[in-house]
């Protein structure tokens, strides 16, 4: 684990405190909670895109054009792939 420095409200450090002591756990635990639920939707994106990307090879094989309109080909598969899109 990696040690970083934070500065706190004394209304967030109260509350924080209250907290873990009611869980019996530590005000670290809690901030590090916090910091995954915080950044869990940009990591699910991420992975996403990556499982999107990754579904894109070979999927291409049977276009004889594909080495001149491979950018066509990406963005009308991404475009069709937004949500709300079929």
């Amino acid at each position: 684990m990696h040690r970083i420095q934070v500065q706190l409200t004394q209304e967030q450090e109260r509350v924080l405190r209250e907290m873990a002591r009611l869980r019996g756990s530590s005000i670290s635990a809690l901030i590090r909670e916090g910091v995954e639920q915080l950044t869990a939707p940009e990591r699910e994106r991420r992975d996403r895109a990556r499982r999107a990307a990754l579904a894109l090879i070979g999927a291409f094989s049977d276009a004889p054009d594909v080495s001149r309109r491979h950018d066509d080909y990406l963005a009308d598969t991404i475009q069709s792939s937004l949500p709300g899109k079929a």
